[in-house]
């Protein structure tokens, strides 16, 4: 398997201020890889700019082994954006959200109404596809987020806090989503703020703080760069310790 993805000195600045810092990251393809950082790191700002909804100041993003500036239009289609923001109209239908998302991508016709089914499906909500939004669960809500996002069949798949303020039980109908995703071949980039879920799904993860890129690797390999013995230290704790900040307030 290949690189799907990879930024080269990626930096984003504001005036004075330097958002992401220099940022160099190869992801695999058919990976799940984690994405960690305090509030301010540059986490949501790097997804933009993956996604192209915002213009990096320096650096590159590259997808597929092409450069994202010069191959817009390819290689949008090949991602499915799963933001922190809620992306649903509340006064459009379950069906009608999917349908918007996905028409985007020039898919028509009876393809366009497989994939709604498909994707609602996916997400179990087939049942409440003539429901407004507005009337639907955060959990719920969370679900029709994904499955406007993944209408189109997208290669690379980004969720930003997917799980923020929902209930246990669609936080883990979400994470075993992600699961599947990815056996089905999606390559996944996720981040949270909740350790366990990062360490529970993700084959790799990086550390951010400051719009820097701390550390990279596997749960085991970033636990050894704190300890030798690394069943005596937590994930959390080594987060804590490479950043001197916690993940989130408790």
């Amino acid at each position: 398997m290949g690189i799907i993805l990879r930024t080269k000195d990626l930096t984003k600045k504001y005036d004075d201020k330097t958002v992401v810092d220099n940022l160099n990251l190869e992801i695999n393809e058919g990976e799940i890889f984690g994405l960690l950082g305090p509030n301010g790191a540059g986490k949501s700002t790097t997804m933009n700019m993956i996604c192209n909804l915002i213009r990096p100041t320096l650096g590159s993003v590259e997808i597929m082994g092409k450069d994202l500036k010069k191959n817009k239009k390819e290689l949008i289609s090949k991602l499915g954006y799963i933001p922190q923001e809620l992306a649903i109209h509340e006064n459009l239908k379950a069906w009608e959200n999917v349908e918007l998302f996905t028409s985007l991508y020039k898919i028509k016709g009876s393809d366009l109404k497989k994939r709604i089914d498909e994707s609602l499906d996916y997400v179990g909500l087939s049942e409440r596809k003539n429901d407004y939004a507005k009337n639907f669960s955060g959990g719920m809500k969370r679900r029709l987020n994904i499955a406007c996002a993944i209408g189109h069949h997208p290669d690379l798949l980004i969720f930003d806090e997917p799980t923020v303020g929902i209930d246990p039980q669609s936080r883990n109908f979400i994470l075993d989503k992600i699961k599947e995703s990815n056996k089905k071949g999606a390559t996944v980039i996720y981040t949270s703020h909740y350790m366990e879920e990062v360490e529970a799904i993700c084959d790799r993860i990086a550390i951010m703080d400051n719009g820097k890129l701390i550390a990279i690797g596997t749960s085991e390999e970033l636990k050894k760069l704190v300890v030798d013995d690394i069943d005596s230290i937590t994930l959390e704790e080594v987060f804590l310790t490479l950043t001197g900040k916690k993940l989130r307030d408790y």
